[in-house]
């Protein structure tokens, strides 16, 4: 399976069913009417989409919500590495050259080690007490960072974060993925204002640094959000278990175990399929660009704007305006069907941010350049899955594999990105803004060379079936 049992849910409107159903225009073979489940008669197709349309809504409104709060928090406890780098962080942990380059890198090896397996491991246990489990893991382990004394003992502890926060990453449909990457975006401008919090007024508290108590305060919330998530996520629906047994009915039930069907392996025809890896380079490029997360407190600081805490929270709107742009550009492309442009114009935005960024001394226009780029690659990232998802779908197994191998792969951007940022080269790191803007323009072309890839396929699709009485469904470009 390629992504987390909630997010499976909740990846489908009628669009993007139809948008699936792509599997029997391209194999001309096959209907879309639901099989029967567990012995009972099949749905009526009429049936059917109204009880589908009934449970995503009532999942929007009762998962929808938990789910986006897991994620927030999973970025909040993430991203504490960047605020404590600015206060005693690395001189008391004794961190030295890239050292710091590194506790960042590493925490994507242990995301890449573990996702597939997690993934695996989710189908065979109950969803209600394994995601929430790792939710307290994590939580465990960020909060252990307080503790580390060493760079080895800081690279252990963000090793084995990058496993326990593994079972987490994105699904398909463009809005609802947008809104869940409002959960990321917003905890990193959060992140910053909590730290400012802390850092004002906790430094030396019985002892310990403050950037200590930012691990500590945070682990310990994500560890009580984890407990309330053990009653309130669903299991499988066929097995009637935890919320499943008050949140579903009968209908439902059966709806949703005949959509869970789609997710299967096949990874031979996945890939053997050129478009799966142009959309891997694509995500790639686009983490890569946004390698300036984890420093962007930094490149602030350098700004000379004034203390730590107002650095902390200038570090927030840039990151509130992106939350914005993101929803509007996730809500225009569904509203349109189109997706490369919407990931094309906002990291070519984003590469004109970094190309002001290294061009100009000036503060105020390298601070107003920080929000082209924020808002462009976080606006843009969202739309890969989705696109992804309704691209590769030839097959059912063929989307689910494609996903994952995509999302899994996506993550070397994230281990050599930080690399870029050398110390020597702060805050202006021009050497590691030159390279956002050269995998910014990646992801561009990567978006035009599909585009001309699928408006071909489009056109023998349309030659094709031409004289057919409906339509087929194209690929959405």
């Amino acid at each position: 399976m390629s992504s987390p049992y909630h997010l499976r849910f909740l990846n489908m409107t009628d669009k993007e069913m139809t948008d699936l159903r792509m599997i029997e225009f391209v194999n001309a073979k096959s209907t879309s009417r639901p099989s029967s489940t567990h012995g009972q008669a099949p749905i009526d197709d009429e049936v059917y989409r109204r009880t589908e349309k009934r449970l995503v809504r009532k999942l929007d409104l009762t998962l929808m919500p938990m789910v986006w709060i897991l994620y927030m928090f999973n970025y909040l406890d993430r991203n504490n590495i960047a605020s404590a780098k600015l206060k005693s962080f690395e001189k008391d942990l004794g961190l030295k050259g890239n050292q710091f380059n590194t506790a960042v890198s590493i925490l994507n090896v242990g995301y890449m080690l573990m996702q597939l397996p997690s993934n695996m491991i989710l189908t065979r246990v109950r969803p209600s007490l394994y995601l929430p489990f790792w939710v307290c893991i994590w939580s465990c382990v960020s909060a252990a960072t307080a503790a580390a004394r060493s760079y080895s003992d800081l690279i252990v502890i963000r090793f084995f974060l990058g496993i326990a926060e593994a079972p987490f990453f994105l699904g398909e449909l463009a809005l609802r993925t947008a809104i869940l990457y409002t959960g990321l975006v917003l905890a990193t401008a959060f992140s910053g204002l909590i730290a400012a919090g802390i850092f004002a007024g906790m430094d030396g508290v019985h002892g310990h640094a403050a950037w200590r108590w930012l691990f500590i305060i945070k682990g310990v919330a994500s560890f009580g959000l984890g407990i309330v998530a053990a009653f309130i996520l669903p299991d499988f629906p066929e097995t009637n278990t935890s919320s499943s047994k008050w949140l579903l009915r009968d209908d439902e039930q059966q709806v949703a175990i005949e959509r869970m069907k789609r997710d299967r392996y096949s990874l031979r025809l996945a890939a053997a399929d050129y478009r799966m890896w142009i959309f891997v380079v694509m995500l790639i490029a686009n983490h890569t660009a946004y390698g300036f997360n984890y420093f962007y407190p930094s490149i602030v600081k350098g700004l000379n704007l004034g203390s730590t805490t107002i650095t902390l929270v200038l570090t927030a709107p840039p990151y509130l305006v992106a939350t914005v742009s993101a929803m509007i550009v996730a809500w225009s492309s569904d509203r349109m069907g189109e997706r490369g442009y919407h990931i094309c114009i906002p990291m070519s935005v984003a590469a004109v941010g970094f190309i002001i960024s290294t061009a100009t001394l000036n503060t105020a226009v390298r601070y107003f350049a920080s929000f082209l780029y924020i808002g462009g690659c976080f606006s843009a990232n969202a739309m890969v899955f989705s696109w992804a998802a309704s691209t590769l779908s030839q097959t059912p197994e063929k989307r689910a594999i494609s996903i994952s191998i995509i999302n899994l792969l996506s993550q070397l951007g994230n281990i050599w990105s930080p690399y870029f940022f050398r110390p020597g080269d702060a805050s202006r790191y021009v050497l590691a803004m030159s390279l956002m803007i050269a995998f910014a323009l990646l992801s561009v072309v990567t978006c035009l060379a599909m585009k001309v890839s699928l408006k071909r396929a489009n056109k023998k699709i349309l030659e094709e079936y031409q004289e057919g009485e409906d339509g087929p469904t194209l690929f959405p470009l």
